[in-house]
């Protein structure tokens, strides 16, 4: 016998995108639109009545917006909901407030969605429809929703070589654990952090300014030639690539149009692949929650490089996709929960170059070694 159906509530004030949604879920088996809401108000009462699996929501609506809507659905019966958010700046900054809230997932609208066409985001939707379901009942995070500016003004400091370069990886669920992680990591760090987020062009800026305001670093949108320095986080722009290159000046960030990988452009396998060619014994690779495989092999070319490599802990991702097939593949040396991670980084790579060998290192030939894994703190997120 075949699985139940994944029930989903379309909420959005467009009578066009309350028929054209359906339209595009019904090209899947496995999804059943159970029902539709014009606004928070009314999708809270079909929530009650329908008992959907998942909610897709717009942010903008009359009378009860989406965020209240999801605060409220957070309160009252926490359920995987998928946004499906307008494609701009201020669409961007909401999304990424919303996905704080709890949120699972986003599909940004194409520009052209007024019109009717929605088929370019299709098998977005219900592949992200999917993934919703299957992170019931997952805990996200904690993440600071505020709309104050930082309390604290970032202290100026010197643009010194970075003792190690961390290179990060990570897709559904992303926001809310880096701010986490991010968040726990001092400002005299004196590594650099490279991310890739799976995320699409025009979100990433927001986001690189949401992380720097919740973060004693200096996060930073990615450009082409940017300086890798110590206590910088550089955040790769969405539909680019990032790679890393030593030069004689200071090693660089450098952004390229190249082919999607994995599907995906930016891709961390990318990212990893470079910092393993470039950086080697000193490169240090983290996998983080998501969706498919993207990362694994480059966390095992950084592996094989001689660096260090760690995966999130499956069990405190929202997916865990991504660090599972790494893991599978004997290329992680260290598996971290989401609550020790920002410890591990700190008393590991939180000293300069002289201190900075804290782990004994696996043979870089043996990818079958079973990972060590860092236990659970008794602070559970």
């Amino acid at each position: 016998m075949s699985a139940a159906r994944i029930k989903v509530l379309v909420v959005d004030d467009s009578a066009l995108m309350r028929k054209l949604i359906p339209s595009i879920l019904a090209r899947d088996p496995d999804i059943e639109v159970v029902g539709t809401a014009m606004d928070g108000a009314f999708a809270l009462k079909k929530i009650e009545e329908l008992h959907p699996d998942v909610v897709t929501l717009d942010l903008e609506m009359p009378r009860m917006d989406g965020m209240e809507t999801l605060r409220l659905i957070m309160k009252r019966a926490p359920m995987p909901v998928v946004l499906f958010s307008t494609h701009s700046k201020e669409g961007a900054y909401a999304t990424l407030k919303a996905l704080a809230l709890g949120a699972i997932e986003f599909v940004a609208k194409p520009q052209d969605a007024a019109a009717g066409h929605l088929d370019s985001i299709a098998g977005e939707l219900i592949e992200k429809i999917k993934v919703a379901k299957r992170a019931a009942g997952r805990k996200l995070p904690a993440a600071v929703v505020s709309d104050d500016p930082p309390h604290e003004k970032k202290k100026e400091r010197a643009a010194l070589p970075p003792s190690r370069i961390i290179a990060i990886g990570i897709s559904t669920g992303g926001p809310n654990a880096l701010q986490y992680v991010l968040s726990q990591v001092p400002g005299d760090f004196p590594a650099c952090i490279v991310i890739v987020q799976h995320m699409p062009e025009g979100f990433t800026e927001m986001f690189a300014k949401r992380l720097d305001e919740c973060c004693a670093l200096d996060v930073h949108e990615a450009r082409s030639g940017d300086l890798l320095v110590a206590g910088r986080v550089l955040i790769c722009p969405g539909n680019r690539h990032i790679m890393v290159r030593r030069m004689p000046r200071g090693d660089i960030a450098v952004l390229s149009d190249g082919s999607p990988v994995n599907g995906h452009r930016p891709s961390a396998d990318v990212l990893f692949h470079a910092v393993a060619q470039q950086f080697g014994l000193t490169a240090v690779g983290l996998l983080m929650t998501g969706m498919g495989e993207d990362g694994a092999e480059g966390l095992g070319a950084i592996k094989d490089a001689g660096g260090m490599t760690i995966a999130q802990s499956e069990d405190t991702c929202v997916v865990s996709g991504m660090p599972r097939a790494a893991i599978s593949k004997g290329y992680a040396n260290k598996v971290v929960p989401l609550d020790g991670l920002a410890q591990f980084l700190v008393q590991n790579y939180g000293t300069d170059r002289s201190g900075s060998e804290k782990f004994d290192k696996p043979d870089k030939n043996d990818k079958n070694e079973k990972p060590e894994r860092t236990p659970v703190s008794s602070h559970r997120t």
